[in-house]
């Protein structure tokens, strides 16, 4: 993916909405790091069969399960030293799964094809595909626990 050059959620801001200044991100440049501040995310579930056929058919990952503190998770594939964040299905009593809150950006090769797979899972489109600029494109989908989950692909 493109993102001219800087973190990728810095330019996705940049290209949505207005400049921010030095008060507003809360660093100074000699501050700003290339480190990306997400290093891990969860993803709530009510059934993790069913969650995890839903994101290996749509993505293409294959998931590993495993319990952690007793709750059962579902971890993506997590390439070490690579940009951007892994994580993991997770279900359990604190878990709650909505559309509401943080959107997590899946950056997928063929935009229309992962919402081509999603739709065939039962997914709800939310947000269709859109041109944001050099940045590329972005979707957003209700997955099969009622999440929502967003789709970025850069402009080939």
């Amino acid at each position: 993916m493109r993102w001219l050059g800087l973190a990728p959620g810095l330019v996705f801001l940049a290209a949505c909405g207005p400049p921010l200044d030095e008060a507003q991100v809360g660093a100074s440049s000699s501050e700003v790091t290339t480190t990306n501040p997400v290093v891990y995310f969860e993803i709530p579930v009510s059934d993790m069969q069913r969650a995890v056929r839903f994101y290996e058919a749509v993505f293409g990952y294959e998931l590993r399960r495993g319990t952690v503190d007793g709750y059962a998770m579902a971890f993506f594939p997590r390439a070490d030293g690579s940009r951007g964040a892994s994580g993991a299905l997770a279900q359990g009593n604190v878990y709650k799964p909505a559309k509401a809150g943080p959107v997590l950006y899946f950056d997928v090769a063929d935009i229309d094809a992962v919402l081509a797979r999603a739709e065939a899972q039962g997914a709800a489109i939310l947000y269709p595909k859109k041109d944001i600029g050099e940045a590329g494109f972005v979707a957003e989908i209700e997955d099969s626990e009622g999440n929502r989950i967003a789709l970025s692909a850069a402009k080939d």
